[in-house]
């Protein structure tokens, strides 16, 4: 914990000209004496820091000390501040004070133009609205995954059957806007994704696993995700979007996609897992949307229009 302290001082020290060292003792929750002992070990460390004395004094870095910045250009600089800022849509002091360290070393005279190229891209993957459940989950698996714990849950999969699980943590996913687990089941011993939203009752346990060197460049979850959703991809499923409709055809698709119907629509051709949300993702589209092959897959979609229009038959 010291050794954070010390680092988060000296990052706090950088970015700030004074600072008093009550301001600091209340945000680390000491005394005033274990922050001058502090700063006598980052001194000793070789950071200068100086104590200015009288009304408007306080803590401060020695005038002109700044870090080397010479490894990273600024656009690079830039670049990775903005990632950060993505990352950090989803909460977590680390990404804060890590951007706070990158503005450090910025000097004051290139403040504005570092600031100018950080807002150029801006990347929120939060959804609308708060999702403290998510988020808590979130915090929750990054202990996790931090000190090498197990973790419980009660897992609900796609097709409704639940089952009790302990997993071996190893990467937190967001993935087509959907956050998931990837980590090594105990139950079904091998690795497996899971969706945060079906975890329920998730908790940290008190055993500790030896992380496996496993190569994630290979982007284990890309497969994954097909073997543990569906087995059966339909090839292709023809689909029509109506004149009216052709907003919804191009907000979803890309336009090397979309073919012209003559008539102000568009046929689009995909390739997608048949499964419940399949059905779910086309029924989505309403009236706008026809599927016109495989035979099947429309009287599917048929039997679950049907059903629906029965349940507010009364209401028409």
């Amino acid at each position: 914990m010291k050794i954070d302290r010390l680092l988060s001082i000296v990052i706090l020290l950088m970015n700030r000209r004074l600072i008093q060292a009550k301001e600091l003792a209340d945000m680390f929750e000491v005394s005033v004496r274990t922050i001058y002992r502090d700063i006598e070990s980052i001194n000793g460390a070789g950071i200068p820091i100086v104590t200015y004395q009288g009304s408007g004094g306080g803590i401060g870095l020695m005038e002109g000390y700044r870090l080397d910045r010479n490894v990273l250009t600024d656009r690079e600089l830039a670049d990775i501040f903005s990632a950060l800022q993505s990352v950090s849509s989803y909460g977590g002091t680390e990404h804060t004070l890590l951007m706070e360290k990158i503005s450090s070393v910025i000097p004051p005279s290139q403040t504005a133009a570092f600031r100018s190229k950080t807002t150029q891209l801006i990347i929120d993957f939060s959804p609308w609205g708060l999702q403290p459940i998510l988020e808590e989950k979130i915090a929750t698996l990054k202990e996790a995954l931090e000190e090498n714990r197990t973790v419980a849950f009660d897992y609900v999969n796609a097709e409704g059957q639940s089952s009790q699980r302990s997993v071996e943590p190893y990467t937190l996913v967001l993935k087509g806007q959907a956050w998931y687990l990837y980590g090594y089941c105990l139950q079904r011993q091998d690795f497996r994704l899971f969706k945060l939203h079906r975890m329920k009752g998730l908790v940290k346990e008190k055993r500790e696993f030896i992380r496996e060197d496993r190569d994630m460049h290979e982007l284990p979850w890309s497969t994954d995700y097909q073997r543990v959703t569906s087995t059966l991809v339909v090839s292709p499923i023809l689909l029509h979007f109506t004149a009216e409709g052709r907003h919804l055809a191009e907000d979803r698709f890309d336009s090397t996609e979309l073919q012209p119907d003559g008539h102000g629509g568009y046929n689009v051709s995909i390739h997608y897992p048949e499964d419940g949300w399949l059905y779910g993702f086309l029924l989505s589209f309403g009236t706008a949307l026809e599927v016109l092959e495989p035979e099947h897959i429309r009287q599917k979609l048929g039997e679950l229009a049907l059903g629906v229009a029965k349940k507010y038959a009364t209401s028409l």
